[in-house]
Order: C-alpha cells, then sequence, then structure tokens
C-alpha cells in the first residue's frame, strides 16, 4: 500500500511539474535548461527527461544547443493547453471586458463570449473574482463609427509585410480620393482606430481613420519602412488627432514658459520656446469660447492677433466683458468702493 501511495505521488508531482514547464516554454522568449531548473527546482537532467516526456505528449518543444540556445513551445497542429497563472488569468479578463469599447464591429459579442469561455475553466477562487469584475463594471458603447475586423487585418497585414497600402478614403467633409501609403502603425484612441502611413503621393506623414479606409486588392509593392517622424509616431497620430477637429486656429504669444503652458495645455498643441518666460502656443478648438477659457486658465499674460484670429479676439472680448461685469455686481467689490 506505501508504494502504491509513493507512485501516486510521485506521478502527481511530475505531472505538476510538466504543467509548470509546460507554462514556462510559452514565454516568448527561450529559456536554457539551467534557467527550468531553477525555476522548477531541479537538476537539468530532469528537465531533460521532462523534455522529451513533452515531444512523446505531442508537444513540439525546440532547442537550441549552445551557451545562447534555449527551450521552446514552437507552433503546432494542435493547439496544446492554454496555462496561465492567476495575475494573467485576470489580465486576460480585463481585457475582454474593456474590450468591448474597442471600436471594431462585433468585437462587444466576441469578447463577452471568449469570456465565458475562459470563466468555464478557471479554478474557483479565480472564477470568483471574475464574477465580482464582471458585477461591478460596465461599458458604455461608443457612439462614434466602427471599423470593420477585415479592414483592421488587412492594414495590420500589409504593416507586418511591408506592402503599400492601396485604398479609397472618405475624408471628413465626404469627398472621397484614392490614396496609396506605406502604412506603420495602427493606433487606437478615443474609442477610434487610426494609421499612421507615409502618404506616397503627397511625401508627407499622414494619420488616416480605419473606418474611412476601404482597402484595394492586391496591395501594393513591399517598401522599406522609413524613418517615423521626429516626434514619434504615437505623438504625431495624438497632434494629428487632436488637430484634426479644430475649426479654429490661432498662434498665441504667452508670457510663460513653453513648460508650464504645455502642463496646462491639452497635449496635440504644439509648444514654441521663445526664451525661459515666453512661448508660442499652436492652439486650436471647434469652438472659439472653449479655446478663450482654456487660455484664461494659463493664469499668465498672452497676445492673440485679432486680424489673425478674429474669432479668438472676439470670444476673449465677450469673456473678458462677462468677468468684469460679475466682479462689478459682487457684493464684495461694492463694499470695497465704498470705502
Amino acid at each position: 500500500m506505501f508504494r502504491i501511495r509513493s507512485t501516486i505521488q510521485q506521478v502527481l508531482e511530475t505531472s505538476a511539474r510538466l504543467l509548470r514547464l509546460l507554462s514556462l516554454l510559452q514565454s516568448t522568449r527561450d529559456l536554457t535548461g539551467p534557467q527550468l531548473s531553477e525555476r522548477l527546482g531541479v537538476t537539468t537532467r530532469t528537465i531533460r527527461t521532462d523534455i522529451e516526456r513533452l515531444r512523446t505528449l505531442g508537444y513540439p518543444v525546440t532547442g537550441a544547443p549552445g551557451r545562447t540556445g534555449g527551450y521552446r513551445l514552437g507552433a503546432g497542429a494542435v493547439l496544446p493547453p492554454l496555462l496561465l497563472d492567476d495575475e494573467e488569468a485576470i489580465a486576460v479578463a480585463v481585457g475582454l471586458r474593456i474590450a468591448t469599447e474597442g471600436g471594431v464591429e462585433g468585437i462587444a459579442e466576441s469578447s463577452q463570449r471568449a469570456l465565458s469561455k475562459l470563466e468555464q475553466v478557471l479554478p474557483p477562487r479565480l472564477r470568483y473574482r471574475v464574477q465580482a469584475l464582471q458585477d461591478a463594471t460596465a461599458t458604455l458603447e461608443s457612439p462614434g463609427p466602427t471599423v470593420s475586423p477585415d479592414v483592421v487585418m488587412a492594414i495590420a497585414g500589409a504593416i507586418r509585410d511591408h506592402q503599400q497600402l492601396r485604398f479609397d478614403y472618405t475624408s471628413h467633409d465626404g469627398s472621397s480620393s484614392s490614396r496609396t501609403a506605406e502604412p506603420s502603425l495602427l493606433v487606437h484612441t478615443r474609442g477610434r482606430w487610426y494609421l499612421a502611413a507615409w502618404d506616397v503621393d503627397r511625401l508627407a506623414w499622414r494619420t488616416f481613420r480605419a473606418d474611412r479606409i476601404l482597402p484595394r486588392f492586391p496591395h501594393g509593392r513591399r517598401f522599406t519602412p522609413r524613418p517615423p517622424p521626429q516626434e514619434g509616431l504615437l505623438a504625431h497620430v495624438e497632434r494629428s488627432v487632436g488637430s484634426s477637429v479644430w475649426r479654429y486656429r490661432s498662434r498665441v504669444v504667452v508670457h510663460a514658459s513653453a513648460e508650464a503652458v504645455a502642463a496646462k495645455l491639452p497635449r496635440w498643441a504644439v509648444i514654441e520656446p521663445m526664451g525661459d518666460d515666453r512661448c508660442v502656443a499652436h492652439v486650436g478648438s471647434d469652438n472659439p469660447s472653449m479655446l478663450a477659457i482654456w487660455l484664461g486658465a494659463l493664469d499668465a499674460d498672452f497676445e492673440v492677433d485679432p486680424v489673425a484670429s478674429p474669432e479668438l479676439a472676439s470670444a476673449l472680448r465677450v469673456l473678458g466683458s462677462r468677468f468684469l461685469r460679475a466682479a462689478a455686481d459682487s457684493p464684495a467689490v461694492q463694499v470695497s468702493d465704498r470705502k
């Protein structure tokens, strides 16, 4: 009886170790035999034996010899069990929960189905935590347009293969044009997808709304990726997305440092220093009154050219008059005036 129990215990320990080893091999980087033995608390000889056991079970474990070599779980014809630790499982659940506002058609239903499948295989302790997340959170559907998954995948494939993307594009005013671009990065922000690409016809970096892109097949020729804009692709997209909605634009000289102004204005505003205590802010808004409020919140003197920015100048005069009237009607000011 003792031998039977000992054998069972040994089998259980080996099985548990194989599962942990399989989980480690699903890492994106190669792990050497000594690294695996340290993680699992066994000898490198045991690691080699366990690797052979996994291969016998049908798992395509690849290995590279040498000091820089290591083991990795390769791609096979059969999907191996997906092993997640507690933190990874929670991270996947959170990701699926917030994916419903990803701006892709059908993503909400697909994410919910995947989350339901994940909950079914989670151990009770994790299922309870994920269910608490489900019950305590909610998402609001994005009011903006969604993009087809086929369009997203077509763009991503062109980026991966460094192929020019040919597409029909509908601009914000409803006009259509045929474009050829070298796609570089897909960016998701503010509930929408944007493509940062080099416009071949206009010889400049451009940001395109993915929901306005209709890819044309086949793709264009291959290209060598060019250096990104000096500010970086993410900053370029952020500035482009922010300024694309500007109906009114203005150049404002602010009597404050560029750092202080940049900390208070929206991140897509372009700030140019003019010394330690002055800078130029290239700003805009779809509403000149809102722009006037932003500038007032800087708590610094500024100058606006009324000829170049008549709408902003008018909004500042209206806002200034309103503030003066409010101050004049204040009881505190009236008492002070009597004294």
